[in-house]
């Protein structure tokens, strides 16, 4: 929306108000909620250029007509000329009570002046002073490579944290790292027994130990660990027997899940505690560089890397916990101690320390969101997993316990996307090695494609990855046909001589219906910005361009633009540079190329 429109009618709606109440103007405005003035676009171009039902939203308040205050809102309007005289050609009342203006030629011709003045800065807004925003996302557990799965996540937070800081926002990226825990010790046996694989035979891979290929490079990396012989007679019966045992497919998965935990206290006894460390800083770090590689590739980057071991080494968790103690929140029940997350809404109470004195997840948790409070960002974000749904009642219930702002953190959740091949769905599973890795689809497919379809629908919806359709080169494939816009203007470009300066163009010659909807679309960018930060939802923004590279190539095949009339070719062509230089702008905060050429 125009902000000298915005503004106009604002002025109008209080003179409106002061006359007709004894109320403050500012007081009705705001319990009616409209801060953000309701207008829009029009269904149809014959209603005008923006329409606005502010008239129906204020009729009860002030008990009137919503026509009759329309029209007095209108004369309050005119009353403002000749401030409004130039960019608003006509007001008309429609239906019950809409207010629909008509813009003027001028202003319309306007918005190509805005667009290629402001250039890469078009939509974005200035910083607004003092509003920082912790955004994290992926955090995906380093025991592997990245999957298909989580790329949804990584172009989704990396496509919001520039839009948020196009919308004028402070934002921080932070990648958590889960690198405490048993899930690391599972790592650490599978890369040991990969090892003695290699040297020995007869050692077996636990089904539920991670059985990816990428575990074998890191074994043969694992230079400073010694084979073990199981013929030489030196070891124990019951050693040689858990490293040679397979269990069968049906057995239970309590017993897998205990023979697992046998193998890693056999693993951590043979190496000593200092080498089995070791040995668990080997596979992370090695996996952790991949991730970054994987990550940065993709677009994504991160000012914070955040350790949870960090977490652990600094006594962060148990201060964290001493703090709920104090509060009156902990207790003790079958040898653990109990958060009382059900006195906040939660469904039942958590653990937070096990019987044999070690600390959940869970408990890590809440030291992190507690440090990331103790920074001072205004906004906390977290992009999850939907499997992740039922954790937030339980984090917002101990960051209320410790005496902090919940409403500060917001958790936005992604779905996972399924890749389809062949009009089928592949299976993924990071400990079964059964993934496509997001290093794989970005090879096929390249990263445009992949960034742009894991954004193009809303976050927390299901989505299938059909690579066929990321591969194609027509107008199906969303990301050919906006690419082809910005390429498709450098064609037109190259045929033009030599252009004259923008104020000597004569943009009132802009008077076909195609080219003012054009006008109109692009003039709608830096609100769709707004917009689409404030519910922080990337998918707008691709939605919008499919529209723009729509309306543009419509108007391209139907229209000449290199027409003999030089006045008319210019005014044409410089149309033509505003959306190619939206189409950039948009495709930029989405990290997809635009080539020159195709």
């Amino acid at each position: 929306m125009h902000p000298n429109l915005k503004e106009t009618l604002l002025n109008a709606v209080h003179q409106v108000i002061q006359a007709a109440s004894l109320e403050s103007s500012a007081s009705i405005i705001d319990s009616v909620g409209l801060e953000n003035l309701p207008m829009g676009r029009p269904s149809h171009a014959k209603f005008g250029d923006f329409t606005s039902s502010i008239a129906l939203a204020l009729a009860k308040k002030l008990k009137k007509n919503p026509r009759e205050l329309a029209a007095q809102i209108i004369a309050c309007l005119a009353e403002q000329h000749p401030a409004c005289d130039d960019f608003i050609e006509k007001i008309e009342i429609a239906g019950p009570g809409h207010i629909n203006f008509y813009m003027g030629q001028g202003f319309k011709a306007q918005t190509i002046h805005k667009v290629l003045e402001a250039g890469p800065e078009y939509g974005a807004q200035p910083p607004k002073s003092g509003h920082r925003i912790l955004l994290e996302f992926v955090s995906a557990n380093p025991t592997g490579p990245l999957h298909v799965g989580h790329g949804r996540g990584a172009a989704y937070g990396a496509s919001l944290a520039n839009l948020l800081t196009a919308a004028g926002h402070d934002v921080t990226c932070e990648y958590y790292v889960n690198d405490a825990g048993r899930q690391m010790n599972i790592l650490a046996l599978s890369v040991w027994l990969r090892f003695l694989q290699q040297h020995t035979q007869g050692v077996v891979l636990p089904s539920n130990a991670y059985q990816g290929d990428y575990i074998i490079p890191l074994a043969e990396s694992a230079e400073f660990l010694e084979p073990v012989e199981l013929s030489n007679g030196s070891l124990e019966p019951a050693t040689i027997t858990l490293l040679t045992t397979q269990l069968n497919d049906d057995t239970a998965s309590d017993a897998k899940e205990q023979h697992l935990d046998q193998l890693i206290e056999l693993c951590q006894n043979h190496l000593g505690s200092s080498l089995f460390r070791r040995l668990r800083e080997h596979a992370l770090n090695a996996i952790l560089d991949d991730i970054r590689d994987d990550l940065g590739e993709f677009g994504v980057h991160y000012q914070h890397w955040f350790s949870e071991i960090g977490l652990h080494d600094s006594g962060q968790i148990a201060e964290t916990l001493q703090r709920l103690e104090q509060g009156g929140y902990l207790y003790e029940k079958g040898g653990a101690t109990w958060f009382r997350s059900t006195d906040f809404g939660d469904d039942k109470d958590r653990v937070v320390k096990r019987d044999n004195g070690q600390f959940t997840y869970f408990a890590a948790d809440i030291a992190y969101h507690a440090e990331k409070f103790q920074r001072g960002h205004d906004e906390i974000i977290n992009i999850w997993g939907a499997d992740h749904h039922g954790y937030i009642a339980r984090v917002k219930a101990a960051i209320t316990a410790l005496g902090l702002d919940a409403e500060r953190l917001t958790i936005n959740l992604v779905q996972f996307a399924n890749l389809v091949e062949n009009g089928e769905k592949i299976p993924m599973s990071t400990r079964s090695g059964q993934f496509v890795t997001l290093r794989f689809l970005r090879d096929k497919v390249g990263k445009d494609a992949s960034r742009f379809f894991y954004v193009q629908r809303q976050a927390d919806q299901h989505m299938d990855f059909d690579i066929s359709l990321a591969l194609s080169q027509n107008k199906d494939n969303p990301v050919y046909y906006i690419q082809y816009t910005y390429a498709r203007v450098n064609s037109v470009a190259a045929q033009i001589a030599a252009l004259p300066k923008l104020e000597d163009v004569d943009l009132s010659l802009l008077t076909q219906e195609s080219e003012l909807q054009l006008l109109n679309k692009i003039a709608d960018y830096p609100n769709l910005i707004q917009q689409a930060a404030k519910n922080r939802q990337p998918h707008q923004i691709t939605s919008y361009l499919q529209e723009l590279a729509g309306g543009f190539h419509s108007y391209y095949n139907a229209t000449r633009i290199l027409v003999e009339d030089e006045a008319l070719k210019h005014a044409r062509a410089y149309l033509a540079l505003a959306v190619q230089q939206v189409v950039k702008n948009g495709l930029t905060l989405l990290d997809v190329s635009t080539p020159e050429r195709m």
